[in-house]
């Protein structure tokens, strides 16, 4: 918690990241399918419970953008009573997980797929607010694709465009883009969900003294809390007659571990951004997240992650301890409370205009830049998942993509298992292979395929020097080679620098390889092609 010297600059930085949860707390539950009452629950537990729980001083959790699609796909599957009762069951997984000290299981997914995820989510969240931004009150039915929607909506665009939320939505939009470009230093805490907000009531306002206004299906519909008993009855609550629903397990596992991946990942960046250097525990940070969801899941809450935006506007905001996450949780409650009237006045395009912002900013052309410049090992896999996601659903692109990662990831294996040189031994010429420093079961096909294009009547070194293990497959298959193929077609081979563990003698067979009678030359292709034309 704050020392005294703190506490007043986290308190303040509390404030300033309310004023960023609240409307992406509201336009996230929307978006989602969920009630505007889930995503401030969510919020709420997000700060308080999760902000006492957690050892994170600066990581601020809420209800997350990257989760939108897998809730909204859920509703339609099981209903909402049913997403509720994954919620709690991906809780109580990522309870688990933090007992079975699995907080580093997010180094495990390759980084191309998790871009490649995040990209996705980012495009599908801005295909399904830009409707709303533009002012279209229809929204994208379970049967029909975005093109067939489009394609509606276009047909008659006089019919299904209402021109004040087509406004509020594009000038919301285009303040928020100028603001977060163009904010004075003075104002640098202010968020641009925030200006988007402002402008939703300023229209909002505007248009009420007019005779055309907001309809209210186009603005927030936060329950106004007027008794004890009102405030009790705004809850929702899992089915748990669906436990034995397999799609009920299948959406728990997919929330729990894209949120666990989601949240390690941004405490991970948060650590990093911390000036004070301090590191989170993770196992401790995913059994708070897990308390958080399972809590969130039994009274009517949205899956909550720890959330990058939120984290980072509270450190600009000055703040340095968990005391930030927590003011701003009850921040959150006070809200639901005494304001849900004022938040009434804000129109659903000002927030879809900050989701598409938040998409945006997940898929920005500067990531497919940066990811275009690297290898094809890279981008193939960052293409096929967001592809595979945008063409299926979130599960099975996560899925599509790892597979084709792991792909390239055992070829990538497979090829790095030795340096070729041509190298002369006492006025005589031999290849001269150096096995890298761990030679796997993955690498033993390259072995097979490079010692059977070795010619007749070659000299050539197996070189171990580097190597600090071996398979022993890959032991017996050079053991093989050298007691019965290299005899057979005259070949020549030295084994020098196996250790004793390898059980391949290190008697070096008279080679000496001093730098007064060796040459080497470098093969820059290491293509095994090369063995060709090698004798």
């Amino acid at each position: 918690m704050s020392s005294k010297p703190n506490l007043k600059n986290d308190i303040i930085a509390g404030v300033v990241v309310s004023l960023v949860a609240i409307p992406l707390c509201l336009g996230i539950a929307l978006s989602s399918g969920m009630p505007p009452f889930a995503g401030m629950i969510s919020g709420i537990l997000g700060g308080i419970v999760i902000g006492c729980i957690s050892r994170s001083q600066l990581s601020v959790s809420g209800p997350a953008a990257g989760l939108i699609t897998i809730v909204a796909t859920g509703i339609t599957d099981i209903g909402i009573n049913g997403v509720l009762l994954a919620v709690f069951l991906a809780g109580l997984f990522q309870i688990g997980l933090s007992l079975l000290k699995a907080g580093g299981i997010a180094y495990y997914f390759p980084s191309s797929v998790i871009e490649g995820m995040l990209a996705a989510i980012g495009i599908t969240i801005i295909l399904k607010n830009i409707p709303t931004l533009l002012g279209f009150p229809e929204a994208l039915s379970d049967e029909e694709t975005g093109f067939q929607f489009y394609q509606r909506i276009l047909s008659d665009v006089s019919e299904h465009v209402n021109e004040i939320a087509l406004g509020t939505g594009i000038v919301a939009l285009i303040c928020m883009v100028l603001w977060d470009k163009y904010k004075p230093k003075i104002l640098k805490t202010i968020p641009g969900a925030l200006i988007a907000v402002i402008v939703g009531l300023v229209s909002y306002f505007i248009f009420q003294k007019t005779n055309t206004s907001f309809e209210g299906s186009e603005l927030v519909q936060l329950p106004v809390v007027e008794s004890f008993n009102s405030f009790t009855q705004l809850f929702l609550f899992p089915n748990f007659g669906l436990i034995a629903n397999p799609k009920i397990w299948v959406l728990a596992l997919t929330i729990g571990m894209v949120a666990s991946i989601e949240t390690l990942l941004t405490i991970e960046a948060t650590d990093k951004i911390d000036p004070l250097r301090r590191v989170t525990p993770t196992n401790r940070e995913l059994f708070a997240q897990g308390i958080g969801n399972s809590l969130s899941g039994l009274i009517g809450g949205l899956p909550i992650t720890s959330v990058i935006v939120r984290s980072k506007a509270g450190l600009v905001a000055g703040g340095r301890t968990k005391t930030t996450t927590i003011v701003h949780g009850i921040i959150l409650l006070l809200g639901v409370l005494f304001i849900a009237k004022f938040l009434n006045m804000i129109p659903l395009a000002s927030l879809a205009a900050i989701l598409v912002v938040t998409g945006y900013k997940l898929c920005n052309p500067a990531l497919f830049k940066h990811v275009f410049s690297l290898s094809k090992h890279q981008w193939i896999p960052f293409v096929i998942t967001v592809l595979a996601i945008l063409l299926t659903d979130l599960l099975k692109g996560v899925g599509i993509g790892m597979l084709v990662a792991v792909y390239f990831i055992l070829r990538g294996n497979m090829k790095s298992c030795y340096t070729m040189y041509i190298t002369h031994v006492d006025n005589q010429k031999y290849i001269h292979l150096i096995l890298s420093e761990e030679i796997s079961f993955l690498k033993k096909s390259t072995i097979i395929k490079t010692l059977s294009r070795i010619k007749n009547n070659s000299n050539i070194i197996i070189d171990a020097e580097k190597t600090v293990y071996i398979d022993f497959d890959v032991l017996e298959l050079i053991r093989e080679f050298k007691a019965e193929t290299a005899p057979r077609k005259n070949i020549n081979l030295k084994l020098i620098n196996f250790k004793d563990v390898y059980e391949i003698p290190n008697n070096g067979d008279g080679v000496n390889l001093s730098v007064a009678n060796t040459r080497s030359v470098k093969l820059e292709n290491k293509n095994i092609d090369n063995l060709d034309t090698i004798k």
